[in-house]
């Protein structure tokens, strides 16, 4: 008897289709500790271009991962935060640093 993962197919897919891309999966990991501002997104996750930051957050953002609060502040301030749903992916990402750190000395880095 093997072990079933999903519930049904697709189920994995639906969830790459959020967490798959690139850089994603370190911005979650940072808004996991509260709010942050871009400018805060961009120092943290490293390495990232400004333009991409901004894709993915606009993607988090129309798939309910996050959300994006204005402050009528002069200069504007603009915080992100994660949704409930974005809440729920925290278990997964730290199964993922949890395999990543069980594996690190034998990953070719």
């Amino acid at each position: 008897m093997t072990m079933q993962i999903e519930p049904k197919i697709g189920c994995i897919a639906n969830a790459m289709q959020i967490i798959g891309n690139k850089w994603t999966a370190l911005i979650l990991r940072d808004l996991s500790a509260g709010p942050k501002r871009f400018s805060e997104l961009e120092k943290s996750v490293g390495g990232i271009n400004p333009r991409t930051l901004s894709q993915r957050l606009d993607d988090l953002e129309a798939h309910g991962i996050v959300t994006k609060r204005s402050y009528a502040e002069v200069p504007p301030r603009i915080e992100y935060t994660l949704t409930s749903k974005g809440t729920d992916l925290i278990p997964v990402l730290k199964q993922m640093a949890s395999w990543g750190e069980k594996y690190y000395d034998s990953a070719a880095v």
